[in-house]
């Protein structure tokens, strides 16, 4: 089932995920009408604050429809350390800049540490399924159809571009028969290995809580799970972040060097960690210029119908 909201009431609906233009059709998608797999009875309640939303507990997807489409969609995940979602600076903003590109755009509510690994997985590469099954309703074209993160949801949309077929990322659901796996990938200061360092100590906790198996840790670190079969990537990075460091960045683009998966990657000097779509950062307010011009290179953008 589809909610079709009218613009502005977006706030109003499922804790106020936030502001929403004026001429945008916004839509809310649960991830799981069947019912949440491995949903506690008391998981407690979902809140919004500042901007944020912390302990979510029914996964959807809000969907902002551009006037005019190219069909490409891009799910974005925004982050927050696993431990709550940036929901308005790294989720609505960015896809309002995207619709303005004619690409149809959803952003991820995505479950987070009080439930952890495999829940993320699950509902990003649901979200995938969903909308690559839906593409003909939705607007859009299934083989057109990218992830996009930042920070910790940097990691889950590189997991996402990983392990789309592991087998911890279904249920069982007949939904799962569709390709998940994404048709390219943007990672803006993701989050990549598990391990320190560079990793970040916080999202590990958060995701996998005191759970250190080796294995885990390896498979969860998407530089040590690329393929032939990853999608292209674009990345990008601030020399000065000291929260995730730019070498998650290097690490993933190195593995997508070693086995010939094109990627475009963007390091700059100035922005630190979580700078989002911020102006004044000199060159790095202009990544999603940068951004714009890869996918229309690649094909994924064109001049709307």
């Amino acid at each position: 089932m589809i909610t079709r909201l009218p613009p502005l009431l977006a706030t109003a609906l499922l804790l106020a995920v936030g502001s929403v233009t004026a001429d945008a059709e916004t839509q809310i998608i649960p991830l799981w009408p069947e019912g949440v797999p491995g949903r506690p009875s008391d998981g407690g309640e979902e809140r919004f604050e500042d901007g944020r939303v912390f302990n979510v507990q029914e996964p959807t997807l809000t969907y902002f429809a551009p006037e005019s489409r190219t069909g490409a969609a891009v799910i974005v995940c925004p982050g927050g350390g696993y431990d709550h979602l940036s929901i308005l600076r790294e989720g609505e903003e960015v896809a309002v800049r995207l619709n303005e590109l004619g690409v149809s755009a959803f952003v991820l509510r995505y479950r987070l540490k009080e439930v952890g690994h495999p829940a993320p997985l699950r509902d990003v590469l649901r979200a995938v399924r969903l909308v690559r099954s839906r593409a003909a309703e939705l607007g859009v074209r299934s083989d057109r159809i990218g992830v996009l993160g930042f920070s910790a949801g940097g990691h889950l949309a590189a997991t996402a571009a990983t392990l789309f077929d592991d087998p911890e990322g279904r249920t069982g659901a007949p939904l799962d028969a569709t390709s998940a796996r994404p048709d390219f990938a943007v990672l803006v200061y993701p989050v990549i290995t598990m391990e320190d360092p560079p990793g970040h100590a916080g999202s590990r906790q958060n995701l996998l809580g005191d759970n250190r198996d080796p294995a885990l840790l390896q498979r969860l670190s998407p530089d040590l799970q690329v393929t032939a079969r990853t999608p292209p990537a674009f990345l990008v990075h601030a020399a000065g972040d000291t929260a995730v460091p730019l070498e998650n960045s290097l690490a993933f683009y190195t593995a997508l060097r070693r086995v010939g998966v094109p990627a475009e990657m963007h390091l700059y000097p100035r922005g630190g960690h979580g700078f989002g779509l911020d102006s004044g950062l000199g060159t790095t307010s202009f990544w999603f210029d940068r951004l714009r011009d890869w996918m229309g290179m690649n094909g994924w953008i064109e001049k709307p119908e």
